[in-house]
């Protein structure tokens, strides 16, 4: 199933995850397998709750701080206690010029998985990521939704399974679904 509420989102990120030249990254993704379709130089997954990011930088059996060039979490952050330090602690792993994207739902049902606790729209994400270190020039956050979707999310079954020929993808900057952002450490 291709959930409505990700086609934008998955367009529009594959598309900024390809022009960082997926081939020359050591990327991880902070619980998820999004990443897996990309050919990274590298790539891990760190999985909840083996690996949790709120508790501090992932490390080796050494010890010493593990660092990437890109750092992955596809509708993640939500569902943290403490995303603030969860961001704190990307940031330390991702090297100079290494990226944070991240995924988020904005009008979604509650889902706790275990717990569900924030949400942000575009403006929220560039706010959020500037607040925890990133340049503010160095931040593209993007949001999608409409009336239609936003119907489409109170339906059960959730979430609302993607049909081309009756969802419309027209972006309605009011009723925002989903956010997401590609931030550089400067």
């Amino acid at each position: 199933m291709t959930s409505l509420n990700r086609i934008v989102m998955a367009r529009s990120s594959r598309s900024m995850i390809k022009d960082l030249g997926p081939d020359r990254l050591d990327a991880a993704e902070v619980s998820g397998k999004w990443g897996q379709q990309f050919t990274f130089r590298s790539y891990r997954r760190f999985i909840y709750p083996e690996y949790d990011i709120c508790a501090g930088p992932y490390r080796d059996e050494a010890g010493q701080i593990l660092s990437f060039d890109l750092i992955m979490a596809n509708q993640v952050w939500e569902h943290l206690d403490r995303p603030y330090e969860a961001t704190l602690n990307v940031l330390e792993m991702l090297r100079p010029g290494g990226h944070f994207w991240l995924a988020v739902p904005f009008f979604i049902p509650f889902h706790a998985a275990p717990m569900d606790n924030s949400r942000w729209s575009a403006r929220g994400l560039r706010n959020f990521l500037t607040e925890c270190g990133f340049d503010e020039d160095e931040i593209r956050a993007e949001q999608w939704g409409n009336r239609h979707a936003a119907l489409r999310n109170l339906e059960t079954p959730w979430p609302p399974e993607y049909h081309p020929e009756t969802d419309p993808l027209d972006n309605d900057p009011d009723f925002p679904i989903c956010a997401w952002a590609l931030a550089r450490k400067t």
